[in-house]
């Protein structure tokens, strides 16, 4: 099969199926606009099975039948992400339980139990049937799984699963007391019988119960998608599975959904415009780094607005331009996809003023459905770029546990931490050095990479610790910040000096750490024999640290710990390791990125110095490099001092980049 980007998105025929006219119409539209793949069957469970046992497939056939005649291929979705209303009346233990416990009325998406045999039995047969029908289908070449798997239940069923979960992690209940420090409060537990989930009415403060609850939805969650599969499989199917995964979301840690899943997708849903674009693209090319990052291959964006959304505070519309450079930033990211929600805009319901390919006039003349035929042009152009990589010598650490405990902890902030704030400072210095970078939890080897970023790893686990030091220690350099080290993987402080089991590769020793008010600051100054010549601001924390074998490159400035050191750099082995003591502003990390690069001699996308609101990216395959540069600023960019060479693929000039403008150049290997 000839390569090429999937260009379309998700389409619900099953809302017009009384307006033939609208569905011919649709395929003629799509066809004008380079349409090769659509999403079906997201939420059609009650037209699919109407009655309880009674399948109607007839029309979905029709439907795919339809597309394939058109040369559009289908990725099925399984519908469990809505349930009809005859399931919830009949079967009231499918509907959630709330962390109050009171149980939801029928309604919404994704208000059902993940543990309910009912429900796991009739989304089994579901697909099972839909895997029976349509798996060997030649339009059909994916499965999407459900749909933005999410939330949480409270039910006796997910009790007991979740103390059984509990009885298998820790084994005996002696162990779980100790573990969590129970005996504070005097919470101790005298059998798995008596722990229950956090609540809002019961018990929040014990910081290991509400980690491991949200460990338990995970597991939850991941069990009933891997119970899709099966079913899946069971049909006789053995096409490729994905499910949809979303921006910073955090009731599910997806480094455990992606070990299920064949292809990474997800949807991205950017708030263009509310500040400077170059800030929304640096920050939307974080999450697509995060979700190619998770299986280390290309992934789906599977859903993106063509205009403006209707859940957003605002709905505003996209600047012309701005759809295709949006759609290309995730290619340039290791995205194989641009699909769109939606096809065709609703009639009516909560999203009837949603953006869609095809709006309420049904035309073909609007600006929207002219530039997305314009992407599927260009789509067609750089077909040849599929299936490339993104090969990165950066990774920077974001672990969604870690998040989990260190926005529960108590300390030393209660409001304003700042973990993702720090995360997209080092990431934007990062990606203003012309590099692509890897965003890798702290499960993951590191030995690949020339230098990796762990920014504030409250949580670290022991096995992290050591491949850290042996990490370093073969040659690898390392920056760690402030609040790192400083509990194990119950939220359990460690004992002793910390970082733990870093302080002797750090070569700092943590001796105290100031939560600073949201109006104070304090600075960073030179150190007497550091490299670093400015002044930067810091705020939000300050930790306060003892030198052992490290060099001090900063000291603070003000307050009490003015002359201590705020950032070192030790020499471990054939490594450094560089440790930084504060919430310090972003343009120190633009400097001493730029010292370590230089340091280590780590190639850039581009030699030269990249200028303001360009951002620049590469996907690699056995012929080529393919180097993307975008331009954010509100008007044309002169880039002749960039130098860039090679072939261009896209593009006008590779002196001249215009607003919103996407250059793509091949440099052969």
């Amino acid at each position: 099969m000839k390569r090429k980007f999937l260009h379309g998105g998700d389409y619900n025929p099953e809302q017009w199926l009384a307006h033939p006219d609208v569905l011919k119409k649709d395929l003629e539209l799509f066809k004008k606009a380079k349409i090769n793949t659509v999403t079906l069957g997201v939420f059609s469970w009650s037209v699919l099975e109407p009655e309880e046992g009674h399948y109607e497939f007839g029309w979905l056939e029709d439907i795919i039948n339809s597309l394939h005649q058109e040369e559009i291929q289908v990725i099925l979705a399984t519908p469990s992400g809505a349930r009809p209303k005859w399931l919830a009346d009949k079967y009231p233990e499918v509907l959630r339980v709330g962390e109050d416990r009171r149980r939801s009325l029928f309604g919404g998406r994704h208000n059902h139990c993940y543990t309910s045999p009912v429900y796991r039995e009739k989304i089994g047969a579901m697909n099972e049937a839909l895997s029976m029908r349509f798996g060997e289908h030649p339009a059909v070449k994916m499965w999407h799984i459900s749909n933005e798997y999410g939330g949480e239940c409270h039910c006796e069923l997910c009790q007991d699963a979740f103390r059984a979960w509990l009885r298998e992690r820790y084994q005996s209940i002696d162990e779980l007391n100790e573990k969590w420090c129970t005996t504070f409060w005097s919470h101790r537990y005298q059998s798995f019988e008596q722990v229950e989930s956090p609540s809002s009415i019961g018990e929040t403060g014990l910081h290991a119960l509400n980690l491991n609850w949200r460990r338990f939805v995970t597991s939850r969650t991941k069990d009933f998608l891997e119970h899709e599969i099966r079913a899946i499989k069971k049909g006789g199917s053995q096409l490729p599975v994905t499910t949809n995964l979303m921006y910073s979301f955090t009731d599910v840690n997806y480094d455990e959904l992606a070990q299920s899943i064949d292809v990474v997708s997800w949807d991205s849903y950017p708030l263009w415009h509310k500040r400077e674009d170059i800030e929304i693209a640096t920050d939307t090319g974080f999450w697509h780094d995060y979700m190619r990052s998770l299986k280390n291959k290309p992934f789906l964006l599977m859903e993106s607005c063509p205009t403006s959304t209707n859940w957003q505070s605002v709905s505003k519309l996209k600047k012309p331009g701005l759809l295709e450079a949006a759609s290309l930033q995730g290619i340039g990211h290791g995205a194989d996809s641009v699909l769109y929600f939606q096809m065709r805009q609703s009639r009516g319901s909560f999203e009837k003023f949603h953006g869609a390919v095809i709006d309420h006039s049904g035309r073909d003349d609007t600006r929207v459905f002219k530039e997305v035929s314009k992407i599927g042009e260009d789509l067609e152009k750089i077909s040849l770029i599929s299936e490339g990589v993104t090969g990165a010598q950066v990774a920077l650490v974001y672990d969604v546990e870690n998040r989990w405990a260190l926005e529960d902890a108590k300390g030393p902030r209660n409001r304003g931490m700042g973990y993702m704030e720090l995360l997209l400072k080092m990431y934007r210095s990062l990606k203003r050095k012309g590099l692509n970078v890897d965003i890798i939890s702290s499960t993951r080897d590191i030995s690949a990479y020339q230098l990796v970023a762990i920014p504030m790893l409250y949580l670290l686990r022991e096995s992290f610790a050591q491949q850290i030091e042996e990490y370093v220690k073969e040659g690898g350099s390392v920056l760690q910040t402030y609040w790192s080290g400083v509990v194990d993987e119950d939220d359990l402080c460690y004992l002793g000096d910390g970082p733990h089991l870093l302080t002797e590769v750090l070569g700092v020793r943590r001796k105290e750490i100031d939560g600073l008010y949201d109006w104070e600051e304090n600075h960073f100054q030179p150190a007497a024999d550091g490299f670093l010549k400015k002044t930067y601001r810091c705020n939000r924390l300050c930790e306060i640290v003892e030198v052992g074998s490290a060099k001090r490159l900063m000291e603070y400035q003000d307050d009490f710990y003015k002359g201590e050191a705020a950032v070192t750099c030790n020499d471990y082995g054939q490594g450094k390791a560089y440790y930084v003591a504060a919430d310090v502003e972003e343009s120190f990390y633009d400097d001493l990125f730029g010292h370590i690069l230089e340091e280590k001699k780590i190639k850039r996308l581009v030699a030269k110095s990249i200028p303001e609101g360009l951002t620049v990216d590469s996907r690699v395959n056995a012929d080529a490099e393919y180097v993307f540069l975008q331009n954010y600023n509100k008007k044309d960019l002169d880039i002749g001092q960039l130098k860039l060479e090679g072939e261009l693929l896209l593009g006008e000039s590779l002196s001249k980049i215009k607003r919103y403008e996407t250059l793509i150049i091949k440099k052969r290997l």
